[in-house]
């Protein structure tokens, strides 16, 4: 009879980072706030401080959280000015930073097959759909189109998008509770086509970057798919790996 073995329990800090997560998830702890001590979570979890040391530096090192020198632990925000626009890796070569935005569209649609497989959606299923230009020096940079389940942002239109000072991610986070942790891309050559040449005022056949990215919110729940086109003409791709 062959032998079955029993699946052997992830280690106790892994067990706490699941529980502080999902404590996060639940809205214990929002964005922006500071989370209590390591002993008192020691307390709380039965644990050494210790272990939740390194539960907590496992989620620091997962954008999770962030580590504050003499000021503790604190739940990771976008409306922080360094987190503004944490999962957008186009830097200029002159060293130029932040975007002015333009909004083309906020409307609501029907999600297709490819977008509601995805969102983890039913086909036609309502999502909303954004679309605008990000532009660095009044020159148009990247021209993005997201799609959002319209069930986690109810009443997200183009007056909130236009009348909100921040990124759209600081907006889903404060209006919507919807804050995004992590994020997945796909990143690919490609020509300009007609429309895309006409609003990032190249040539049509140009080449440009297209990076689609999911991005999951706790959980690993997938809320928005976004299609950006990238013109690199000044600008370049950069990801820091380590």
């Amino acid at each position: 009879m062959p032998k079955t073995f029993a699946r052997a329990a992830a280690p106790l800090y892994e067990q706490i980072r699941q529980l502080i997560v999902s404590a996060l998830a639940s809205g214990e702890w929002k964005p922006g706030d500071a989370l209590p001590s390591e002993a008192a979570l020691a307390q709380r979890f039965g644990a050494s401080p210790g272990t939740v040391r390194r539960a907590l530096d496992e989620m620091a090192a997962e954008h999770l959280v962030e580590r504050r020198q003499g000021r503790g632990t604190f739940v990771a925000t976008h409306t922080a000015p360094r987190n503004s626009y944490r999962f957008l890796r186009l830097v200029a070569d002159d060293g130029a930073t932040g975007f002015t935005r333009e909004l083309l569209h906020c409307r609501r649609v029907r999600a297709t097959a490819e977008t509601a497989r995805a969102l983890q959606l039913r086909t036609a299923e309502p999502v909303i759909e954004v679309r605008r230009l990000l532009l660095r020096r009044e020159r148009a940079v990247v021209l993005d189109d997201l799609w959002l389940p319209e069930r986690h942002f109810e009443g997200l239109d183009s007056r909130l998008i236009n009348a909100y000072p921040g990124t759209l991610y600081a907006l889903f986070e404060e209006r919507f509770g919807v804050h995004m942790v992590r994020a997945e891309e796909k990143l690919r050559a490609v020509a300009a086509g007609a429309d895309a040449a006409a609003l990032l005022g190249v040539a049509a056949g140009a080449p440009l970057l297209s990076v689609e990215r999911v991005a999951y919110t706790y959980g690993d729940r997938p809320v928005e798919l976004r299609r950006g086109l990238y013109h690199t003409q000044a600008d370049h791709y950069l990801n820091d790996l380590n």
